[in-house]
């Protein structure tokens, strides 16, 4: 059924757009109700306006607190039209139907992402005429349309333009929908925000406003259907509020949980920093003064793995890098026995236009990389409020997010042998490399440079194994990482025979003093950290 629009209401708080959006409604002889400044605005640019005092029979009150909140608007908004007792009431009390409102809400996201915001400035940016006006017009959708955003006005205009003046059951429907999410958005930013102030971490209820970014082309497997969401935008750098680059292919679920996997443990360093990730586990990274030769030790790291591999930078792609990334198999890989070399996605602060034209020029890669943007990186902007979530069937787990790093003035040193400068240089790239590695997890490390990682396997043991093998005989005088405590000294065992001369691990096993003892028997410097990294 489509509904004509004779009367509409129009107050909203971002103005953009409205002028241009309420003319056109007027030139085709709808009747526009507006309140305050939005009515102002229009009144100004000539258009004509009944105030809503006009209509409700009182004045705005209380600062504008009370303005909407009467009986003639609500039961404009919720009369049913096919239902003769609303009909009559409707009639008895001079009510006249509204077809169209309008609405967007007071800025309360806007309001308290400013540094100086107050309480009372917060609580003033609480907008409640406006949901309930947008509550009420989209439960009655069979009669209304709700308009909650300046993106609608032309498919509210087209359809109007195209239907004599009236408006489709599906966009009706389409927009009422789209205002009980927004109207929840809204609710889950006001208790998040009093939360934060009381000091609740874990508050009775928890709503998640989360906004869709992009329909993906499946899951992790094709057989799964998949959409990407966004929180609320945050001041944290992170993959979120990165912008992919035109001219690359579109992004997938995969690629997403790789990326942002990559580019949290880039973010952990300061010099200049480069992550090489697949499925999740780091195959590669490494620091040094130059990113050209952070790129090349990282992909060098294990070329193998590397092939479809997302690339993380922590410093901007130019020219000189994009070249070195884009001969990494030509000048590196062969060498070392890779098969060829293509990366999914490549992650950085910012690309020098011509460092892009070379990446996609090169013939065998051209569009197939995705290249994201994020800006500057800057830790001091964490969200240290929000949560890491994770899903079991029919619930959620909620916790912190694992901000802690390399803590030096918490470390302590158990073992005869102290480490130098340059092993905690190492200790200290393989200790936040573990970090973002899955449990149970063993990383080496030598001048700076991941040369093996053991990820994910049921024991500790198994993990050191694989690290070892990939080292191969680079181990010798590394530096090793251990996620989690040592619940027996055989890792140590097998790391001297390695060659492992240092080993920073969290400690507080049951048999700490045995690990400390075999470490001491084999001149193994060791560096508790008194935290664990556990990654499930």
């Amino acid at each position: 059924m489509d509904v004509k629009i004779k009367t509409a209401l129009i107050s909203v708080s971002d103005k953009s757009g409205v002028v241009d959006f309420a003319g056109k409604l007027s030139k085709m002889g709808v009747k526009i109700i507006s309140t305050g400044g939005t009515a102002k605005k229009l009144s100004e640019a000539g258009l004509d306006v009944v105030g809503i005092e006009s209509v409700t029979g009182f004045p705005e009150m209380m600062d504008g607190r009370v303005k909407t909140l009467h009986p003639k608007i609500h039961g404009a908004l919720l009369g049913l039209r096919d239902k003769s007792e609303h009909k009559a009431a409707m009639d008895e009390h001079n009510i006249e139907p509204i077809d169209l409102v309008c609405v967007n809400l007071y800025p309360f996201e806007q309001t308290i992402a400013k540094s100086d915001c107050t309480l009372a400035e917060a609580i003033e940016n609480i907008d409640i005429g406006g949901p309930s006006m947008l509550r009420s017009a989209a439960k009655n959708h069979k009669f209304l349309t709700v308009v909650t955003q300046a993106g609608q006005y032309d498919q509210v205009i087209e359809e109007m333009e195209k239907n004599n003046g009236a408006v489709g059951e599906k966009l009706r429907s389409d927009f009422a929908r789209i205002v009980f999410g927004l109207t929840a958005s809204y609710d889950t930013a006001i208790a998040k925000y009093l939360n934060s102030i009381s000091g609740e971490e874990y508050p009775e209820k928890v709503s998640i406003a989360i906004s869709k970014t992009a329909s993906l082309r499946y899951g992790e497997n094709p057989h799964q259907t998949a959409a990407f969401y966004k929180l609320p935008p945050s001041s944290e750098t992170s993959t979120c509020s990165g912008t992919l680059l035109e001219g690359g292919i579109g992004i997938s679920f995969n690629n997403l949980l790789d990326t942002n996997a990559a580019f949290e443990l880039v973010k952990e360093f300061t010099a200049p920093a480069a992550v090489v990730v697949k499925h999740l586990n780091p195959c590669g990274c490494a620091i040094d003064d130059d990113i050209c030769v952070s790129y090349r030790k990282a992909y060098e790291c294990d070329v193998v793995s590397a092939f479809g591999s997302i690339i993380a930078l922590n410093r901007k792609v130019d020219v000189e890098l994009a070249r070195t990334i884009m001969e990494s198999y030509s000048r590196f890989g062969k060498a070392l026995g890779a098969s060829g070399f293509f990366a999914e996605v490549i992650i950085a602060p910012e690309f020098d236009a011509d460092a892009v034209e070379i990446i996609r020029t090169l013939k065998t890669w051209g569009n197939r990389v995705r290249l994201m943007k994020t800006g500057p990186i800057d830790r001091a902007k964490i969200d240290r409020g929000e949560f890491d979530i994770r899903c079991v069937v029919g619930g959620l787990l909620l916790q912190k997010r694992d901000l802690a790093g390399w803590e030096p003035d918490v470390l302590t040193y158990p073992t005869k042998a102290k480490p130098t400068k340059s092993q905690l240089d190492d200790l200290k790239v393989a200790w936040l490399v573990a970090k973002h590695t899955k449990s149970n997890t063993i990383v080496l490390v030598k001048n700076k440079k991941v040369l093996g990682v053991g990820a994910g396997q049921m024991n500790r043991v198994e993990s050191g194994l694989i690290a070892f093998s990939h080292a191969d005989d680079e181990s010798k005088g590394c530096a090793m990482a251990s996620d989690a405590f040592f619940p027996f000294p055989d890792n140590i065992v097998n790391a001297a025979k390695a060659g492992v001369t240092a080993i920073v691990q969290p400690g507080g096993s049951k048999k700490d003093d045995e690990v400390i003892a075999t470490a001491d028997k084999n001149g193994i410097a060791m560096v508790f950290t008194g935290k664990r990294h556990f990654k499930h």
